[in-house]
């Protein structure tokens, strides 16, 4: 089991950054001089002397005298123009008693779909807040289940245990799936545990992990929500306003909200189809809807709201299909081995075989060039995977792990079956799997851009925010203070 690996964090791990390149500006077009007719000018056409003479000085006249107003326009209103004094520290709570945090996940909210319609609920967030300039770094592999603990323990997959969607015990032979509640699967301390912990009350309507009764935390049926995906986004939103209605005392200081979309249209369509910009809108109106409660309660510029989604999505198709039976003449890899196709591919072979052999046998037919994309698919032993990825100290990974490239996809055999959608689970070095990060709050600075970060620093900064002290993880307590104003 990984529970042994917990021992190793006491040193933080800093998030890799990803060079980005801003696309060059196309140089501006040359307009043609035309005369009254559209047509251009002929070179017979040779206007007086005197004429001449007067269009020069009427132009000049007329240039000099806007120069002088836009001046005068200028500074006057550049003097008149009221100063914005830059905000320096934390913005005192003027009603409640404690502070709050309410974290929102928009699943499969794909950095810059913020910019697919109007959002003007999620920009007001933004205007007002703190934004990752170029959005926020999922942990790998960029999946749910994985990304939404990383965000709730401050840990990498390999730490708290969730090391896909679906995996196998190696020791027990029990199968993981997104409905397991077991709290051995669960390792690490979520922040709705470590506020319990602290004597406070935490809330969460639905996040992957918090319906596991662990350590001090029942899912208690006042304050916890089973998943249920058909109920309403506007049901969730009113539920978590409903909570400060309450007495001070029994207003819960961390608060979880959770919206299947845009995922779920990102599955069926792909990133760019119509379908991902309405369900875009629909998360805003739910963003709104929040903003207005909060509005209506007195309570919003208390309230710390942090948005967040847990990876991106790219496009998929059938000309991007690679197929493990294709490599048969190198060596034959049994159904059985697989524990994921894709976009992880997790291998795990019985015992006789040695994984090393296998993984060059793989890529000796990838490589060879008779296994149609066989180069958009690297193979590797856990342990000689790229260290950023953090993806090596857990029992519970296979000892083969194959990445593939951007919006390809691994299948065992060739079918006819349609492809074309969207997907996630890639290298989280693409910028396709990035998502948002916005915090609004009285200790997030207003208008603030801040580079991109990978998401297991949010548990510090919500634990710094609630002034209560969090359980050992890979982030950092030094960066969380960095991103938010002093006291």
């Amino acid at each position: 089991m990984a529970t042994s690996s917990l021992s190793i964090l006491g040193t933080s791990s800093k998030p890799t950054s990803t060079p980005i390149h801003e696309p060059d500006l196309p140089n501006p077009s040359t307009a043609l001089l035309l005369n009254k007719n559209g047509s251009p000018k002929s070179p017979h056409q040779k206007p007086t002397t005197t004429i001449i003479f007067i269009s020069l000085l009427l132009i000049t006249c007329i240039a000099l005298s806007a120069s002088i107003a836009f001046a005068f326009l200028f500074f006057s209103s550049s003097s008149q123009a009221p100063k914005i004094p830059l905000q320096s520290t934390i913005r005192p709570l003027q009603k409640l008693q404690q502070p709050v945090v309410i974290l929102i996940s928009s699943d499969g909210f794909r950095f810059g779909y913020q910019f697919k319609t109007q959002t003007p609920n999620i920009h007001r967030l933004i205007s007002n807040g703190t934004e990752a300039e170029m959005g926020l770094i999922p942990v790998f592999p960029t999946l749910t289940f994985p990304n939404h603990y990383s965000i709730a323990t401050g840990l990498y997959p390999a730490f708290h245990g969730i090391i896909n969607n679906y995996f196998t015990d190696p020791i027990t032979g029990e199968r993981f799936s997104m409905q397991s509640k077991e709290p051995k699967w669960w390792l690490g301390q979520p922040l709705w545990e470590t506020v319990v912990n602290h004597g406070f009350k935490a809330a969460t309507y639905f996040w992957p992990g918090s319906e596991v009764n662990k350590g001090s935390w029942n899912c208690p049926s006042k304050y916890c929500r089973h998943y249920n995906g058909s109920v309403p986004f506007e049901e969730r939103v009113d539920t978590v306003l409903g909570y400060f209605d309450l007495p001070s005392n029994e207003i819960p200081v961390f608060m979880t909200l959770y919206f299947e979309d845009p995922d779920h249209q990102g599955h069926a369509v792909g990133p760019d189809d119509p379908q991902i910009t309405e369900a875009v809108a629909r998360i805003d109106s739910m963003i709104g809807r929040l903003i207005q409660g909060l509005e209506k309660r007195g309570v919003f510029e208390d309230v710390t709201i942090i948005m967040v989604g847990d990876h991106g999505m790219v496009g998929t198709c059938d000309r991007k299909l690679i197929f493990l039976d294709d490599l048969a003449p190198w060596i034959e890899i049994p159904k059985n081995w697989v524990q994921s196709y894709s976009p992880l591919l997790a291998i795990r072979p019985p015992a006789g075989y040695s994984p090393s052999d296998v993984v060059a046998k793989m890529m000796e037919g990838l490589t060879s060039g008779k296994v149609e994309k066989g180069t958009n698919l690297r193979v590797f032993l856990k342990e000689d995977l790229p260290e950023r990825l953090h993806y090596a100290a857990s029992e519970r990974i296979p000892p083969i792990i194959g990445l593939v490239e951007e919006g390809f996809k691994v299948e065992q055999t060739r079918s006819k079956k349609p492809e074309c959608g969207g997907a996630h689970g890639y290298d989280n070095a693409f910028f396709s799997m990035r998502t948002i990060f916005i915090g609004h709050g009285p200790q997030f600075a207003r208008g603030r851009k801040v580079p991109s970060f990978e998401n297991v620093q949010i548990y510090n900064m919500i634990t710094s925010i609630l002034k209560i002290q969090g359980a050992p993880n890979n982030g950092s307590s030094s960066f969380a203070n960095s991103i938010l104003l002093p006291s």
